[in-house]
């Protein structure tokens, strides 16, 4: 069977408006989707050029398929079960500029380049003052992003109209302002003066972005079945989850050269990035982290399972309304259709996303998506957000128990596991347990000033310890 490239499947060839740092599922899946639809859709008429960040990659993967791949979308839409596929085409150069460097350089020319767009991971956005060399290729990509931008100011001889639009999506706060910020450190390392320093921070616009799409990557328990059904094979394949949204932070003037608001896409393109940050981690990952101990207790697997169940699903519309769409600046209908989209998302039958995976790290991950609800609810009414605690009573129960290997099934930090050892080997009282916890400086948080907490984490504690969560859910809810 051959595999995919331009003679079996028709390529369009655009100018490269966009250059993207990353090649990886994540933006082949996201970025590269929205790109393909702005150009089905708009007259913008944009190609990429792919720059490999590290000195291995696939950009060679992917110019052997003339940068065409499939990408599979499947999800629940309005409780329909949706599944689509296209081909993508808006990859044209594919860059390794550690064996191309000159040639990566050479885009710092052109004159229908306008956008950078990167997702170089966590790690990607990172200051190092010993990357000073731009005459070999740059170790981090803010040095290699500078390089080119430094190349660009001086072929076009410090024009603003020569600027970029730099849009950040790695997954860190304030993404296109931290890159930003090492740009510029990184310019009075080199010693550069204050006139390219000047262009480099007004003449090119820099947006901070929210992201949000599973990406499970490349589909390796459907490869035969899906050769068979599309005719060729296809190394670059990705599937991702049908909802999508990209969050976009910064001037509105990136309209005028990227047409995001005319291809009917879930883009939002806002002077503050920071309520919708705030919405997905308190309701998507805040879902999550409230859930996982109490589904799993029931003896779910799944998220999609722990959708399917009533209690469950009854429960966490409850937290939702009640604990956390009051503490996030947005209006109630805001928070009620994203609460919808998630829920969709959770009970996708295309993806097994299972409730001990999401359990990592869970002390941390309570005092981050869930502990700041809880307070702010606490502050606005002064009622308990019971919901949220009782999560806590079941989350402290999870820590008890074990693998067959006997470790605990619940991982974590060593210092938190070895601390929840000692708790449960046999010479504490439930009281003791909960009192010790709910202690810790980990919090950040007294919560004996939140009064009678303490008091109902210990007794829905004990209560589901000694009978289980089901009963512990009835006799405290009802459900």
């Amino acid at each position: 069977m051959e595999t995919l490239n331009e003679a079996l499947v028709k390529k369009t060839h655009r100018p490269v408006k966009i250059m993207q740092f990353g090649e990886g599922n994540f933006l082949r899946a996201f970025i590269d989707w929205f790109i393909q639809t702005i150009d089905n859709k708009t007259d913008f008429n944009g190609g990429v050029a792919v720059v490999q960040p590290l000195a291995f990659g696939r950009v060679k993967d992917l110019e052997a398929q003339n940068g065409l791949y499939t990408l599979l979308l499947e999800g629940v839409q309005n409780g329909e079960v949706i599944r689509h596929r296209e081909v993508i085409d808006v990859l044209e150069d594919f860059i390794n500029p550690y064996t191309e460097y000159e040639h990566y350089l050479s885009y710092a020319k052109s004159e229908d380049l306008k956008i950078t767009i990167s997702n170089t991971t966590e790690a990607g956005i990172a200051y190092d003052p010993t990357d000073l060399d731009f005459e070999h290729t740059p170790k981090t990509y803010p040095g290699k992003l500078l390089a080119l931008l430094k190349a660009r100011y001086d072929y076009f001889h410090g024009a603003k109209e020569a600027g970029l639009y730099i849009i950040a999506c790695e997954l860190i706060d304030n993404n296109g302002d931290e890159l930003k910020n090492c740009l510029v450190k990184l310019s009075r390392d080199k010693g550069f003066d204050e006139d390219f320093i000047n262009w480099l921070t007004t003449a090119n616009k820099y947006y901070n972005t929210l992201v949000d799409r599973i990406v499970p990557g490349y589909p390796r328990d459907q490869v035969d079945k899906l050769r068979e059904e599309l005719g060729y094979v296809d190394n670059n394949m990705v599937k991702g989850e049908i909802f999508h949204l990209w969050v976009v932070e910064g001037d509105f003037s990136l309209k005028d050269v990227f047409p995001v608001d005319k291809a009917g896409l879930n883009i939002i393109l806002t002077d503050n990035v920071k309520p919708y940050k705030e919405r997905k981690v308190k309701i998507l990952n805040g879902a999550h982290t409230c859930m996982v101990p109490i589904a799993y207790q029931m003896g779910k697997e799944l998220v999609s399972e722990m959708m399917n169940d009533e209690t469950c699903r009854t429960y966490l519309n409850d937290f939702m309304k009640n604990e956390v769409w009051p503490t996030i600046k947005l209006t109630e209908k805001e928070c009620e259709s994203f609460t919808n989209d998630v829920f969709e998302r959770f009970m996708n039958p295309t993806i097994r996303h299972e409730l001990l995976t999401i359990s990592l790290n869970s002390m941390t991950k309570y005092k981050t998506r869930i502990l700041p609800s809880a307070t702010a609810i606490y502050a606005k009414t002064g009622e308990l957000p019971k919901h949220a605690l009782f999560s806590l009573a079941c989350l402290f129960n999870m820590y008890s128990l074990k693998a067959e290997d006997g470790s605990s099934l619940v991982k974590d930090d060593p210092e938190f596991l070895e601390m929840w050892a000692n708790l449960y080997d046999g010479t504490h009282s439930d009281e003791e347990i909960v009192e010790h916890v709910m202690s810790l400086p980990h919090w950040e948080y007294d919560f004996d000033s939140m009064k009678g907490a303490k008091a109902f984490v210990t007794e829905s504690f004990k209560e589901l310890r000694k009978n289980g969560v089901r009963e512990a859910l009835a006799k405290e809810f009802g459900l």
